[in-house]
Order: structure tokens, then C-alpha cells, then sequence
């Protein structure tokens, strides 16, 4: 018996899933075959192929049992496993495999496949050796070594992608970055913390050991966690690492460029510190689309506190709201940061707001900035004098040193904080300068939301450039994709049991001591419950009293859902999705209505992971939910998300496999109700 197998990849332009086929040979006829749509969109093409090969060989199994179990052949043939593979879309170290009954000699394929071909040519040689014989393993037994072999060829996919190893030491440690001495949470005595680099694919192991007197958390923010909310970082997914203790945080940039940051979510301790930046930088072979810069900044701007975090904690706790913070950092400085170049070259700035709550206008003295990339999207090539830049997100621009050898201002400001406007200073310092930095403060932006607004419509994919991988971004038309749910979710800041507290469509999220994703994956009850959020685009927010509660919203894996996020209050929002970029589709001012998807942009919106939303104003968004596991729906500023303005969805589906998502990891830990659950 011969068997073939194959695979397109996404070959349904609409649902971007591929296409698997077989066909079994028997005496020169075919006995059985199958084409068939996969249930899962594969990302890279060998993922698509081992979809195709798995089948395949589940269906081999079957059949070799039912053919020997109806006596019809006398047990000598022999099966071969054909894989159809184009090598310019695999693993670039290949061999050439050979087999009477597989591939042709000129076939390419990649090792790991083997020896599942291989394996299933031992399963059929070993049949042949006695007449008749009872099937060499169970098949029970068989799939499991099936499975086996598919996790070898998952581990082997990734065997050329490097490992990357840290051990970050986390303690409390005296900063004074307002002039006032203040306990920082600092990583390897840093503040902020220690630059992250890596390389789009590469395995980041993570050893985090605690020295706080207080359990921590570090989420990765941006970063997508394919099939792996396990490594989230987040009290939904994570149990907090206890006081000196560690836990080692193990995930991939799976297909991922671009400018993001890290920081801790347990309570307040973002206010404190532990945040920096984490860059993902593209692989060799694939061009990103611009000159490669002569060097690399990483800024990261955010409002500050002289109060610690557990006094802001504690304000918070007491029923009251976050004050006015107290100034405005630049890279965690006091004193101006100095970012040095030569006159005529180019570098690039990635650009994060990491505060916790305001807006920040950021602009240089005398020079232009050429936007080209928000949250891994690269973007056309727009130049701008100054950019608003919202809570939790980042942005990357290109200067270059053309002015007269000297020192310019670099000025980041809070935007839309009414009469009072924090503003921060650094450097940019040309090598030999010829004077230091003079003049008035380059000034920001004379106007306000509506400018705002029409700068954020302005930053748009670039269809042609290739992102993290080589197809072109413009390749996925996810403008002509049908959407399968639509939701709606409404901010508001309700105060309950007479504290403040804030909500999504009138329910304020209350942490549980189980993490979410644990109690799912152990069916703990009485943690959260399931769809207990309103999320009709229909109904009307604030009809009911607003309540305290924990909800999981639930979505089948593949889902592509609308999401509009409605701001009735007067301060700017924004909002960030774990495991996730997103299309921003459209903004606007007042209560959005579905005549407006009319104006959404369906051809070239940005994806990011965090979107603002205007005061009195609404922002859409199109998120393809393509990654299963529990995931957080969260404002991205950071007390409102400690009083409940966040909840979780599970994305899910009811076939087990590693395709989808991967297993709860060994060294996970427990609390709450999961400690000794098995």
C-alpha cells in the first residue's frame, strides 16, 4: 500500500485556512482518498504540511487495520508516505531523503518529516514479516507514537530558530528620579530595566527570580504568545512568583518584528518600575522597508509618581481614583537623556509611552520624524514634526542629522490632561557639536482631539513590505473577510459599594485567586463565569446597576470578530488585547451606530495590540482570534485596569492538538484553588 499527502497553504482567500489531501494506493488502484479544508489557519507552511502529514497518517493506521482485518492481502506490501514539500518555504537546513516507495531522488525535505515517512514505512515492513500478523502496536498506542513523532518535528521546526538566555534578578533599590529618593523595583539593579533584543523566532528563556517582599508578575506586552497564554504574565493566566522564589518564563517571538515592552502587573508595581523595552529585530532574509539605520534607540516615556506603589495601591484600595501624576520621565532619567549621533546619518527611534495614564506628544528640535513601523506593522512613510503617542503603545520613526552640528531638544509633553501639561527633556546630540542645546522648547501640537484623531487615520499599512515574514502584509485581505461576531464594549466608572471602581458594559472585574486559565484547564468551579458580559452591539450600557463580578467571554478559535469600544467619559481610554494585533478599522466622535462601518478603512489599517479611544468618541476594531488560550481584554491604563476595567476571553476549540496550543508547562505554578488539583 502507497499513501501521498499534501498540503496547499492558505488557499481559501477568505478564511485563510489551507487545504489537505491523501490518497492510498493498493495494487495500483486507489482505495481511499480525501481533500479537505484544514480546521486550523496554519502560520508557516510546514505547519500546514504536518496538518496534512498527521491526518494522513491517522487515516494510515485505520486503514492498514481494516484492510489486514478483512484478510485481502496477504500482508507483504509495503507503505510509503509521500510529502509534497517546496523547500524555498521550509526550514533552510534540508537533506535529501530516498525511498523506492516515497519521494523522487530530487526531492528536498526536511529531516524531522523523514522520519515520520520513515516511521511509517518501519510500521509497514514490520507487518510484512509473518502473514497475516496482528498489528505491530496498538493503535492506540500507534497514534501515541504518532503524536510522538509530530512533537519531535515541532521541536526540530523550531531547532534552528536560537535560544536566548537570562536570569533577571528582581529587588526593591533607591532611585530618585524626580529628585525626591524614592524605593524603585529594579531588574539587575536597573531602572528601568535591562534592554531586551532578539530576533524574530528566537526562544527567550527567562529565569525571573524575586527578591520583593510582595509576589510579582512580568507580562511581555505585545508579544503574541502563539498557542501559549500559559507565558502571558498576566493574574488571569499566571500564578504571581512568591518572595525568593523564581519561575522561568519560556516563549518564542513567533513571527513577530517590531517595538514592544515588558513590565510587572501585579497591583501597582508597574508604578515603581521593572518595565523596559523589548525589540524584535527582522531575520537576515527578510528586507524591511528602508535603509538599515545607523543605530537604534530605545525611548520610553511615561508619567510618575513621588508616591510609591503600595501608597498608590493603597489609594486605590481606599475607593479613590489615581491623582495627577507628578511629572514626566524620559527613559526613567532626572536629568535630560543624551542620544548621540553623526551629522548626515539616520537612526532609529522606538518611541513607547509606559505611563499610566497620559497621552505624551513627542517631537525633536528642528527635525522631521518618518514613521515606519506601529507594534510590528510597517507603515507608509509618513513624515510628521510631532506624534501623540497614547498609554501602551509604541512606534518607531526614522531621523536623520541634517541640521547644523549642535544639541537639539528632544520634548515629550502630556496631551488632553486639561490646563496642566507635564513635560519632559533629552538630547540629541550631534558628534563634534558646535554649541549646546538653545532656544525656546520646540512647542506641541496647537490643536486637540480632532487633530489627534486625523493623525492617528494617517498611519496606514504598507501593503507591499514584508513584516515578519516574506509574503507582502497587503497579502492577508482582511477587508474581505465575514465577520463571525460582533461586540461592543462601553467604559464607565461607576462607584460601587461606595468605592470607586470602573467597568466594561456596567461590570467591574474582580481578580480571583485561581489564575482563569488555570481553573479552565482543571474545570475548577465557582472561579469566573462564562459570558456573563453583555457584549451585544445592541444593547444599551448602564441600563443595569453596575456590579463587581469575574467574566470570561467565549469565542470558537477562528473566530473574526468586530470589536467597538464606546468611550461615554471625558478623558481618553485605551485599550490592549493579549495575544493579539488587531486592524484598526475606524475612529470617530460620539456613539457609533453600524451605519458608520461604512467608513471603516478595509484595505490598509495598521494591526497594533493597543488602541485609544477619543473622549465622547469610539474606535473599531478586526481582530482574527486565530490563537487559542485565555487571554485579557484590558485598559491599558493601569489603575483603571486594577479597579476592574478589564475581563478575559478564552478562545477555543474542541479538537486537542498541539497545533492549536500547547500544553500546561511543567514548572507552572499553583495557587488558589489549583494547589495539589491534578
Amino acid at each position: 500500500m502507497i499513501g501521498y499527502s499534501g498540503s496547499n497553504f492558505t488557499g481559501c482567500l477568505d478564511s485563510r485556512r489551507s487545504t489537505s489531501g491523501y490518497i492510498f494506493m493498493l495494487a495500483g488502484g486507489a482505495i481511499s482518498w480525501k481533500s479537505i479544508k484544514q480546521t486550523l489557519v496554519a502560520t508557516p507552511t510546514m505547519e500546514a504540511e504536518l496538518v496534512a502529514c498527521y491526518e494522513a497518517s491517522n487515516h494510515e493506521i485505520w486503514l492498514w487495520n481494516f484492510i489486514t482485518t478483512l484478510q485481502i492481502v496477504d500482508g507483504t506490501g509495503h507503505w510509503g508516505f509521500t510529502m509534497i514539500i517546496k523547500p524555498q518555504n521550509f526550514m533552510p537546513r534540508t537533506t535529501t531523503f530516498r525511498h523506492a516507495r516515497t519521494s523522487p531522488p530530487s526531492q528536498r525535505v526536511n529531516p524531522i518529516l523523514c522520519s515520520v515517512s520513515v516511521a511509517s514505512v518501519f510500521f509497514a515492513s514490520a507487518r510484512a514479516l509473518k502473514p497475516l500478523p496482528p498489528p505491530l502496536l496498538s493503535p492506540i498506542t500507534m497514534s501515541l507514537l504518532i503524536l510522538f513523532l509530530v512533537s519531535v518535528f515541532l521541536s526540530g521546526a523550531e531547532a534552528d530558530d536560537p535560544y536566548r538566555y537570562f536570569t533577571w534578578t528582581v529587588t526593591y533599590g533607591p532611585i530618585t528620579p524626580l529628585g525626591v529618593p524614592q524605593q524603585g523595583i529594579l531588574i539587575n539593579g536597573q531602572f528601568p530595566g535591562p534592554l531586551l533584543e532578539c530576533v524574530t523566532n528566537d526562544n527567550l528563556i527567562i529565569n525571573v527570580v524575586n527578591y520583593l517582599d510582595e509576589p510579582l508578575l512580568l507580562t511581555w506586552n505585545g508579544i503574541k504568545q502563539r498557542k501559549n497564554s500559559w507565558q502571558d504574565g498576566v493574574l488571569g493566566t499566571n500564578c504571581p512568583i512568591p518572595p525568593r522564589r523564581n519561575y522561568t518564563y519560556k516563549f518564542q517571538t513567533k513571527d513577530q518584528i517590531g517595538s514592544y515592552t515588558y513590565f510587572p502587573t501585579t497591583g501597582m508595581q508597574r508604578a515603581a518600575g521593572g518595565f523596559g523595552a523589548l525589540n524584535v529585530h527582522q531575520r537576515p532574509q527578510i528586507p524591511v522597508p528602508y535603509p538599515k539605520p545607523t543605530g537604534d534607540f530605545s525611548v520610553l516615556v511615561g508619567d510618575w509618581y513621588k508616591s510609591g506603589h503600595k501608597a498608590l495601591q493603597r489609594t486605590l484600595d481606599s475607593g479613590s481614583p489615581l491623582p495627577f501624576p507628578d511629572g514626566l520621565l524620559i527613559n526613567g532619567a532626572q536629568k535630560p537623556s543624551t542620544f548621540n549621533g553623526d551629522q548626515g546619518k539616520t537612526y532609529l527611534f522606538r518611541i513607547s509611552n509606559v505611563g499610566l495614564q497620559s497621552s505624551i506628544n513627542f517631537r525633536i528640535q528642528s527635525h522631521k520624524m518618518k514613521l515606519v513601523e506601529v507594534e510590528g506593522s510597517h507603515t507608509l512613510q509618513n513624515i510628521y514634526d510631532s506624534l501623540d503617542v497614547h498609554v501602551g503603545q509604541s512606534l518607531s520613526v526614522l531621523v536623520t542629522l541634517d541640521q547644523a552640528p549642535k544639541d537639539y531638544y528632544i520634548v515629550a509633553s502630556t496631551r488632553f490632561s486639561g490646563r496642566r501639561i507635564l513635560t519632559s527633556t533629552g538630547v540629541l546630540h550631534y558628534s563634534d557639536p558646535k554649541s549646546p542645546v538653545s532656544g525656546p522648547l520646540p512647542a506641541g501640537p496647537a490643536f486637540g482631539l480632532h487633530w489627534s484623531m486625523k493623525q492617528s487615520r494617517t498611519f496606514r499599512w504598507n501593503l507591499t513590505a514584508s513584516a515578519a515574514r516574506p509574503n507582502p502584509q497587503g497579502s492577508y485581505h482582511y477587508g474581505n473577510i465575514t465577520r463571525s461576531r460582533s461586540i461592543k464594549l462601553q467604559n464607565s466608572a461607576p462607584v460601587i459599594a461606595g468605592k470607586q471602581r470602573y467597568a466594561v458594559n456596567g461590570v467591574s472585574f474582580v481578580v480571583p485567586s485561581t489564575p482563569l486559565k488555570l481553573a479552565d484547564n482543571f474545570h475548577i468551579a465557582g472561579v469566573f463565569t462564562w459570558d456573563s458580559l453583555p457584549t451585544a452591539t445592541t444593547e444599551k450600557a448602564g441600563a443595569e446597576p453596575p456590579i463587581t463580578a469575574t467574566p470570561v467571554v467565549r469565542f470558537q478559535l477562528h473566530d473574526f470578530v468586530e470589536i467597538v469600544f464606546q468611550n461615554t467619559e471625558n478623558s481618553m481610554q485605551t485599550w490592549h488585547l493579549d495575544g493579539y494585533d488587531f486592524w484598526v478599522v475606524g475612529y470617530g466622535a460620539g456613539d457609533w451606530t453600524e451605519r458608520l462601518r461604512r467608513r471603516y478603512n478595509l484595505v490598509d489599517a495598521i494591526t497594533r495590540h493597543t488602541v485609544q479611544v477619543y473622549p465622547k468618541g469610539w474606535s473599531a476594531i478586526l481582530v482574527s482570534l486565530d490563537n487559542q488560550g485565555m487571554w485579557n481584554l484590558r485598559s491599558a491604563m493601569w489603575g483603571r485596569q486594577y479597579l476592574g476595567q478589564q475581563f478575559y476571553i478564552r478562545v477555543w476549540t474542541p479538537e486537542k492538538s498541539y497545533a492549536n496550543e500547547y500544553d500546561m508547562p511543567t514548572n507552572a505554578l499553583r495557587c488558589g484553588k489549583a494547589v495539589g488539583v491534578s
